[in-house]
């Protein structure tokens, strides 16, 4: 498989005295590697970057080349849309190089046209097979959306979490900002909410998803663990 042999390529190995060897450079994503992933490889490539950051054993990447060997053209296997937050940096948590994925990032992963059509080009025009919604815990936006903050345009990005607010079950108290357990079930009915929406607005993706010729996953990032709980509904 593309994706473990990328990860057996890259990943550290030790010889017979216990030293840890010289770690073997991975490439970016070639047409061919694109083309023979699937939606189940490219998130099980996504799960195995996550690991290896957790883990502090990241993929060794010649960048200088990369760029390079990108210039003329990209293959990207996945579309990431993430939140704006700088403790999730999405291509380092999921241990991403140049030309590995299409990241997309704004405040609360939420979802507007632009962000939609670049999902539609990444997948339909440049042949990325997943689309990973992945929010985080203590989210900011989120507790700015339970508060009913109202600043210039940031008020037209919270409203359109204000849906996940109401998702969460009523049993679930105090809804406030300082209640951690309910901004982070909020924070999951925002990735919920965002893959229904991908799904409902755009007929191109929705098409490609009843092919199986894309998958959508959602995911949870752990500020404190740096890990990404994946899941599919």
């Amino acid at each position: 498989m593309v994706v473990m042999a990328l990860v057996a390529a890259g990943c550290q190995s030790e010889n017979s005295t216990g030293n840890s060897a010289p770690r073997s450079l991975v490439s970016p994503p070639t047409k061919e590697m694109q083309a023979s992933m699937t939606p189940e490889s490219a998130l099980g490539a996504l799960e195995a970057g996550n690991a290896r950051f957790v883990a502090g054993r990241p993929l060794h990447r010649d960048m200088a080349a990369d760029v390079k060997a990108t210039a003329a053209g990209q293959y990207p296997f996945a579309v990431v849309l993430s939140c704006l937050d700088s403790r999730q940096p999405i291509e380092i948590v999921l241990d991403q190089g140049i030309g590995d994925i299409f990241s997309a990032r704004v405040a609360g992963n939420v979802l507007d046209d632009g962000i939609l059509g670049s999902m539609e080009f990444g997948c339909k025009v440049s042949g990325a097979k997943l689309i990973a919604v992945i929010g985080h815990s203590n989210c900011g936006a989120v507790k700015g959306a339970i508060d009913n903050v109202e600043l210039g345009s940031l008020t037209g990005v919270l409203t359109k979490i204000k849906p996940a607010v109401d998702a969460v079950p009523a049993d679930i108290s105090p809804r406030t900002s300082k209640n951690y357990a309910f901004v982070d079930e909020v924070s999951e009915a925002n990735v919920r909410l965002v893959m229904r929406q991908i799904r409902e607005r755009s007929p191109v993706l929705r098409e490609m998803l009843d092919r199986h010729e894309i998958g959508l996953v959602g995911g949870m990032y752990d500020l404190e663990t740096g890990r990404v709980r994946f899941f599919n509904n």
